[in-house]
């Protein structure tokens, strides 16, 4: 009877220890798997500029201060404009160099003449926090030369980016590290 006792015993700790262990699988596979799916090597993190709206998003959900979202310049597409929208504010009274008249809160970008009428905008990356002001003003008075991406050199490339998970139009995306960066052409 003590042996009979013992196989029955046994078999409720193997049914115990089998169920503890189905339900606890879950609870080890899944995230495995889930890292597994977002831990992809060879791939960046970029912003699509043809899908961004400039929401301004990009400089306040980075996990790096300033954002590794940075403006940049699409010199083939530039008209080297005398009035800038993504350089001037609206409504400035003057044409100048002044920051009154800036666009760009942190005067991230500078202006040179080239020759009458035409000038050269260029971004400097460091000053850059990319809130997006100059591209927005750029595609609304402007030929939407200037555009965000994510600047490589900075991103820490998080498997779970964070402007990507609140970009409003799903403008961020992984694309594969031989391309890089996208370009905006017309």
């Amino acid at each position: 009877m003590n042996t009979e006792k013992n196989k029955y015993q046994s078999r409720r700790d193997f049914v115990r220890i089998a169920g503890k262990i189905i339900v606890a699988m879950p609870l080890v596979i899944i995230p495995a798997l889930l890292v597994k799916k977002t831990n992809v090597k060879g791939y960046v993190w970029q912003i699509d500029p043809h899908k961004c709206t400039q929401c301004g998003q990009c400089k306040t959900n980075c996990v790096l201060t300033p954002s590794a979202s940075k403006c940049m310049h699409a010199f083939r597409m530039c008209g080297y404009c005398d009035l800038c929208g993504g350089y001037l504010r609206q409504g400035a009274k003057t044409i100048s160099t002044g920051a009154e008249n800036q666009l760009c809160p942190t005067g991230a970008i500078t202006r040179k003449f080239v020759e009458e009428p035409y000038f050269e905008y260029t971004i400097n990356r460091d000053l850059c926090d990319g809130c997006a002001k100059c591209v927005k003003g750029c595609g609304d008075f402007g030929n939407g030369s200037l555009h965000m991406q994510i600047q490589q050199d900075i991103c820490v490339n998080c498997n779970d980016c964070s402007i990507a998970r609140t970009c409003p139009s799903n403008a961020i995306s992984r694309i594969p590290a031989s391309i890089a960066y996208l370009p905006k052409d017309k």
